[in-house]
């Protein structure tokens, strides 16, 4: 892995991103820790927080909806429309 954290953080999946946030939440959530690795894990969190964003748009962008015809055979392919 590169040393540089926004690339690191680029290279995980979503599944990976999403566990090493919900790490890095419990443990902020222990106010265990001290202030200037809290502040480090915070902003990893926010990278990571950003990278699960990008990847549900990504998927939200690729799946189509299917159209089905009134004699409920697939008629066609619709873009999703989340609205």
């Amino acid at each position: 892995m590169s040393s540089d954290p926004d690339a690191q953080t680029a290279d995980l999946s979503f599944e990976d991103a999403l566990k090493r946030l919900e790490a890095i939440v419990a443990q902020l959530e222990t106010g265990e820790i001290p202030l200037d690795q809290a502040i480090t894990l915070y902003a990893e969190g926010d990278r990571l927080r950003a990278r699960c964003d990008e990847r549900l748009a990504a998927a939200q962008a690729r799946i189509d909806k299917i159209s089905l015809g009134s004699d409920g055979q697939p008629r066609g392919l619709q873009p999703f429309d989340a609205g």
